[in-house]
């Protein structure tokens, strides 16, 4: 099983899929387990529902912050669950990739479980934004789904800082997904890290 980390709009799914893909493994979201207010723009696709319209546009940086982190204090009893059954298993089932930013590095780096590595993908504050701006179609959006996204992002590029943080604190493996690296060059990344570590998260080297 591989763990993949990160915050929001960092490259977590589409690079999951690769490395799922080059395995022959299943790949899960742990956005599927429950989810927090997602995007706050609109797409062909969806509509922003009010109810994550006023999370984002009534709240402060901090409260997001905090929404989003007892999010995943409750949620990670089931992703544990998850991930000690699916490592503990007959060893003749699938493989998984899981992705999510519910990866939390402090409570990853204390599971016990066997054949399990973990990565936290990272990038530069400008690269989030160009993304969720591009997602967004920012230069044409109102003002206020403009405020929206912005708060978006802020909370986004703050969870992040705090998870590296934790992740540097701890030892634990962390791949930059910027400076143009694609899908491909990053799962390639994710696969040799993995086939490093000793320990969920680590390697015999340290990063």
């Amino acid at each position: 099983m591989i763990l993949i980390g990160g915050t929001s709009n960092v490259g977590k799914s589409t690079v999951a899929q690769v490395v799922a893909e080059r395995l022959g493994f299943e790949c899960l979201s742990t956005d599927r387990l429950a989810r927090h207010p997602g995007r706050p723009w609109r797409t062909p696709e969806w509509q922003v529902p009010r109810h994550v319209a006023e999370h984002y546009g009534s709240l402060t940086v901090d409260e997001l912050i905090t929404s989003v982190l007892g999010h995943y204090d409750r949620l990670w009893p089931r992703i544990e669950e998850l991930i000690t059954a699916h490592a503990t298993e007959d060893r003749g089932r699938t493989g998984l990739v899981l992705e999510g930013s519910a990866l939390w590095p402090v409570r990853v780096a204390r599971l016990r479980v066997p054949r399990t590595a973990a990565v936290w993908l990272t990038t530069d504050d400008s690269v989030l934004r160009a993304r969720v701006h591009a997602a967004g179609c920012y230069e044409a959006a109102t003002d206020e789904e403009r405020l929206l996204m912005d708060n978006f992002l802020a909370r986004t590029e703050r969870y992040q800082t705090l998870m590296i943080d934790a992740i540097d604190g701890l030892g634990l493996e962390r791949i930059d997904a910027g400076r143009g690296r694609s899908a491909v060059e990053l799962a390639d990344t994710v696969l040799a890290a993995a086939d490093a570590q000793t320990a969920v998260g680590q390697s015999s080297t340290g990063r």
